[in-house]
């Protein structure tokens, strides 16, 4: 697992991994895994779910330390719990990292500074979680269907996603 997680970082020690796994809420499945830590990833990762894939990809990018983090919809195999804490993580942890979060669920990205609501390509908003809310129909409807939890919202706005911004110093 170690070796997995420094293809983002060559030199990162066994502590930073953890740190990473544990931003990335991958620190409860590793350490739960035979061998922990020195559990092999079997190449393409057969012995780990698709959620678990996402999250140790996040915490191999956070090992990184970059600046700018994009991530392109990168807890879609997650649970909305996990997904949740994640997020907070983020929030909470990495304040100072700009992260640009390419989403279909908006719990991935209603905490965001800035979120930008695309439909077919065409940018419909681009403010704030509550103000978007108010005044955007695609983004309030794909918002009353996925908390009314009545299905998969794709099948009446197919194109939508939301794109947002957790920018530090203004739009990039």
């Amino acid at each position: 697992m170690i070796d997995n997680l420094r293809w983002g970082k060559a030199d990162a020690s066994p502590d930073e991994c953890r740190r990473a796994c544990q931003l990335a809420q991958a620190d409860g499945f590793v350490s739960e895994m035979p061998q922990g830590y020195d559990t092999r990833i079997e190449q393409g990762g057969t012995n780990v779910s698709g959620g678990q894939k996402q999250r140790l990809c996040i915490a191999r990018a956070l090992l990184k330390r970059p600046r700018v983090l994009v991530l392109d919809d990168s807890t879609s195999a997650c649970d909305t719990h996990t997904d949740a804490k994640i997020q907070k993580a983020f929030r909470e942890s990495l304040p100072q990292m700009t992260k640009l979060i390419i989403a279909q669920r908006i719990s991935s990205v209603q905490h965001c500074n800035r979120i930008m609501v695309m439909d077919r390509g065409v940018v419909t908003g681009f403010d704030t979680h509550d103000n978007l809310l108010k005044n955007n129909a695609l983004y309030r409807e794909i918002y009353d269907i996925q908390m009314a939890d009545r299905g998969d919202f794709d099948t009446k706005a197919a194109d939508a996603m939301a794109w947002a911004a957790d920018l530090k110093g203004g739009v990039a």
